[in-house]
């Protein structure tokens, strides 16, 4: 009798282990798929870019320095895997993308220009489509470290070596603050 009970108490905890086990995995991977969004999104806004760029430079000759800090952020996207760092870079093409629209003001036929609107518009879409997808991220790399940390999954997250994620962030004031786009409507 007292086997049968030390067995099913065995085997109570080997499905509770598993079972915790899977919900680990299972977080991992939402994780990863959140970030996965992000990258997507990020990676068509690049890719939006260059189509953007050859349709103001023929406006905006002077602003050659930008254009080049974007080609240069492009470039160093492909180069990089980490949360951190292309949050980084995210930043940075956010400012590079708002002194185009803040020079733009100043040209009337860019902004009537249909490639113009059209690419300002795909832009505007991405990057509400870019905020969903980090709030998204934020919220499933939360619950994920939840689990990381609370009793007694932490045990098994420990056992099995899983590592918390660092969430999506803004890297500093300036990114922090609401961004003004005016497209002109």
């Amino acid at each position: 009798m007292i086997g049968w009970i030390i067995l099913a108490i065995v085997v109570i905890i080997v499905i509770a282990v598993i079972a915790m086990y899977n919900g680990l995995v299972q977080a991992r991977i939402k994780v990863d798929n959140a970030w996965s969004q992000i990258d997507v999104q990020l990676q068509r806004r690049f890719d939006l870019i260059p189509n953007f760029v050859e349709t103001v430079k023929g406006y905006m000759n002077h602003e050659s320095a930008t254009f080049e800090k974007i080609a240069e952020l492009r470039t160093s996207w492909a180069n990089t895997n980490s949360v951190a760092e292309k949050a980084s870079l995210d930043n940075q093409l956010s400012d590079a993308l708002k002194t185009i629209m803040a020079v733009s003001e100043g040209y009337p036929d860019l902004k009537a220009n249909q490639n113009f609107a059209q690419l300002s518009e795909e832009l505007r879409n991405t990057e509400n489509k870019i905020s969903f997808s980090r709030q998204f991220y934020n919220d499933t790399v939360t619950m994920y470290n939840t689990k990381l940390e609370v009793f007694p999954s932490n045990i098994i997250a420990g056992m099995f070596n899983f590592k918390a994620r660092d969430l999506f962030e803004a890297e500093n004031e300036e990114a922090r603050k609401n961004v003004k786009v005016d497209f002109g409507k």
